[in-house]
């Protein structure tokens, strides 16, 4: 591949064509919701280059709070229909974008930091009862 940068959804459907676990719109619903995540940081941490990166739970935690903001009760349907069952899965898309060059992620980043939440309980659970949900904030 030459040095000019892929595009985001060319290297979603690169990444389909080999695993078409997941449906393009869970790609694009992780970046939005790392970019959100990342924004929601106190300044002083998102002005930080070193401090602004976010862990695994910090960004499911970002992935989650923005499902339950924009789907409401449905979000565990929608996540099933994008094949995106499990908090590994959520790793699993975040490591592709790594692997394709859309995210970027530190040596001791890996796919294991997703493994643990059971993914639809979050989604389905009151957002008043999960600790660090932000979606109180409407």
């Amino acid at each position: 591949m030459n040095q000019r940068q892929e595009s985001l959804w060319d290297a979603v459907d690169r990444i389909r064509s080999t695993d078409p676990r997941f449906r393009r719109e869970a790609y694009g619903f992780v970046m939005l919701a790392l970019g959100l995540a990342v924004q929601a940081l106190p300044e002083e941490r998102r002005e930080d280059p070193e401090r602004r990166h976010l862990t695994g739970a910090e960004l499911l935690l970002g992935v989650v709070d923005l499902a339950r903001q924009e789907f409401g009760a449905l979000a565990p349907t929608v996540f099933r229909e994008w094949g995106v069952l499990t908090a590994a899965d959520v790793g699993d898309l975040v490591f592709q974008l790594v692997e394709s060059r859309q995210l970027s992620a530190r040596a001791e980043d890996r796919r294991e930091d997703f493994h643990g939440p059971d993914l639809m309980r979050l989604l389905a659970a009151d957002p008043s009862g999960v600790p660090g949900s932000s979606s109180g904030n409407a």
